[in-house]
């Protein structure tokens, strides 16, 4: 069984090298913040943590595991801005994510899986402040 918390490396002169898929998924959680309509990436309990203590959590949203055959898969958890096309930002998550990791490791993705957790809507929020502003003066 192989080691599911590391990915290694080797070239044809035999050099080696270990990654942590926390480094890889920090990569492509930055990446993923990047593409036009993300709004976010969903948290687990320690990157919420992280947030609240002012410690930054780049990868947060990101899963990545290596199967028995070394093939790479990143699970994607996003907010969406409202409104946009969900199967076309998708795509270009996809492609995005996928290049970046090609570019930084030459490592390919066997999977990239995409899971809308919600959708922001920015518009709903700045109307809701502005009528309690609104209230506030009268």
């Amino acid at each position: 069984m192989s080691d599911n918390s590391t990915i290694l490396l080797s070239n044809d002169a035999g050099n080696e090298i270990k990654i942590d898929l926390s480094v890889l998924e920090t990569v492509l959680g930055m990446a993923a913040v990047q593409v036009e309509g993300v709004a976010g990436m969903r948290g687990n309990l320690r990157s919420n943590l992280n947030d609240l203590l002012g410690v930054a959590s780049p990868g947060k949203g990101v899963d990545l595991h290596v199967d028995d055959d070394n093939n790479l898969t990143a699970d994607i958890y996003v907010y969406l801005d409202y409104g946009v096309n969900v199967p076309k930002t998708a795509s270009e998550l996809q492609i995005k994510l996928r290049e970046q990791l090609q570019q930084m490791t030459d490592l390919t993705l066997a999977q990239i899986n995409i899971h809308v957790v919600g959708l922001v809507d920015e518009t709903a929020e700045s109307s809701d402040e502005s009528a309690a502003e609104s209230k506030e003066e009268d």
